[in-house]
């Protein structure tokens, strides 16, 4: 949770009573910068089957009461988890909204012992580049198929 003078951002879990927000939140995120694909549309619809069944986590930040961002860690291995579904909401930019949801993942992790975090971005999303280089994820080789909208992989050795 980080404080500021006028605003907190409280990071919550998820629970059923919040699955649409997951769904709300990219949906608009990613029809403003991409569009949506077959992927997004299935695991953002049921996001209790697809993500939390599977062994993942959803997380959401609260801005004075309301959702406004969420991220994802969905389960690819024992020990390796993809960092995925990040949005924030276009009225909370600027507050570093996004940047607590990752400090608050890299958190979860280590409490964890992941051994990595993966993720798939755009190179046209500077910042979001700049996010996750400041907090030290590296190129990788970026398979094919998974998402039509990623140019590059990141990964990070916890």
């Amino acid at each position: 949770m980080k404080m500021s003078s006028k605003h907190t951002i409280e990071i919550i879990e998820f629970s059923e009573e919040l699955s649409e927000s997951i769904k709300t939140l990219n949906y608009e995120w990613i029809e403003k910068h991409f569009r949506l694909e077959v992927i997004d549309i299935t695991t953002l619809s049921n996001p209790q089957k697809y993500i939390i069944d599977t062994g993942g986590y959803i997380y959401y930040a609260k801005l004075n009461g309301e959702i406004v961002g969420t991220v994802s860690l969905i389960k690819k291995s024992e020990d390796v988890y993809e960092l995925s579904k990040m949005a924030v909401s276009n009225k909370a930019q600027g507050y570093g909204v996004a940047t607590i949801l990752l400090e608050h993942c890299m958190y979860v992790a280590n409490k964890k012992q992941l051994a990595k975090l993966v993720l798939y971005c755009n190179t046209h999303l500077k910042s979001a580049m700049h996010l996750y280089n400041k907090f030290g994820f590296k190129e990788v080789k970026l398979e094919t198929g998974l998402y039509e909208r990623a140019d590059i992989k990141l990964e990070k050795t916890l």
